[in-house]
């Protein structure tokens, strides 16, 4: 969580009805202080210079430039921001490609608001959002032969501290929570997780998931394998 659980946020949305009505909205909760409302990337790159953002609400279809090109400059300049996809789009294949680009969750704009507040509130404490379309999504990437981890990783082992690390992942705890429970320091954790990503091939924390669900690292109980693959579809 942000020092003082004050939450930065940012809105980038070419819509400007939208954009100013969210807003309004969030800037009536308590923690939550939106610092940024953008109509584009072009926009929101020059006032992000001079401001702190913790997450970023972004549509994915902006003029100019794609979701999954500004997601993948947002994270590339500024790594620390923690992105929420918002879309009205139900192409799978290009949400998990988000995913994969590194975004924190996906809600769409029919989700109820306080479902946008809960997953602003998870990602700012650096957890995956897992929602519907989050679901939705790696039940597509687990349905599917994807030759993509075929090889990728396959002949690399992982040590116990590894696949700890995995399943606490899994179990949506953030890094300071990993590191107690590991009685390690947080920049251990941080390693850790670094090093996976180099070491698999990998750039998300949600491909890392994809990752250790496919080699069956993680270890999910009936009902919540049931839940995660089948939840609100």
């Amino acid at each position: 969580m942000p020092p003082t659980n004050l939450i930065n946020l940012a809105i980038v949305d070419d819509h400007t009805l939208f954009r100013k009505a969210l807003k309004n909205y969030l800037s009536g909760q308590g923690n939550i202080q939106v610092v940024i409302q953008s109509p584009d990337i072009r926009d929101l790159f020059r006032r992000l210079e001079n401001s702190c953002v913790h997450v970023l609400l972004m549509d994915i279809f902006m003029p100019n430039i794609d979701g999954l090109e500004a997601a993948m400059l947002i994270r590339n300049e500024y790594p620390d921001i923690k992105i929420l996809a918002l879309s009205m789009c139900t192409d799978v294949s290009l949400l998990n490609d988000l995913l994969d680009a590194g975004v924190y969750g996906i809600l769409s704009k029919t989700d109820e608001p306080e479902e946008l507040i809960r997953a602003i509130l998870s990602v700012s404490e650096g957890k995956i959002y897992r929602n519907k379309l989050f679901t939705e999504v790696l039940y597509w990437n687990k349905q599917i032969d994807i030759k993509k981890y075929n090889g990728n990783g396959s002949d690399v082992m992982l040590n116990e501290r590894e696949k700890k690390v995995l399943q606490l992942l899994w179990d949506e705890k953030n890094n300071k929570e990993i590191a107690e429970h590991l009685f390690l320091g947080v920049r251990s954790v941080e390693k850790i997780r670094q090093d996976l990503k180099e070491k698999l091939n990998i750039k998300s924390t949600v491909g890392l998931l994809k990752y250790a669900i496919n080699k069956k690292i993680i270890k999910i109980n009936a009902q919540s394998y049931s839940d995660f693959f089948t939840q609100n579809k």
